[in-house]
């Protein structure tokens, strides 16, 4: 696991919201980082990826960052909750994987 918000994988969380910031001007940079490493910051707290290895939290944190930024996050994290289990490609823990993103929408209360 990681030493805190800001190291991998939750690092891509502040990389997300520089990325959300560059493509839609009336989105304020300052504004997105710090959503997003509130969003970083609870899902550390809470222990949202404990369990999982490197690579599977990689991928739930990915998904995460497409998910946050969609017209409806709370349906977005769902329905990839449930496509780890119907889908897993090659995810090495898809129970794990899907936990997690149910865990991570009942932390940042999507």
């Amino acid at each position: 696991m990681s030493d805190g918000p800001l190291d991998p994988p939750f690092d891509q969380f502040l990389a997300t919201a520089e990325a959300v910031a560059r493509a839609r001007p009336e989105v304020d940079l300052e504004m997105a980082r710090e959503v997003f490493l509130e969003a970083a910051t609870l899902l550390y707290n809470g222990l949202a990826l404990d369990g999982l290895d490197e690579h599977d939290a990689r991928v739930v944190v990915d998904g995460l960052c497409v998910d946050l930024v969609a017209a409806d996050p709370g349906s977005a994290v769902r329905a990839r909750s449930r496509a780890c289990l119907e889908a897993p490609g090659d995810l090495h823990d898809p129970r794990g994987a899907a936990a997690a993103y149910e865990i991570s929408a009942r932390i940042l209360q999507l």
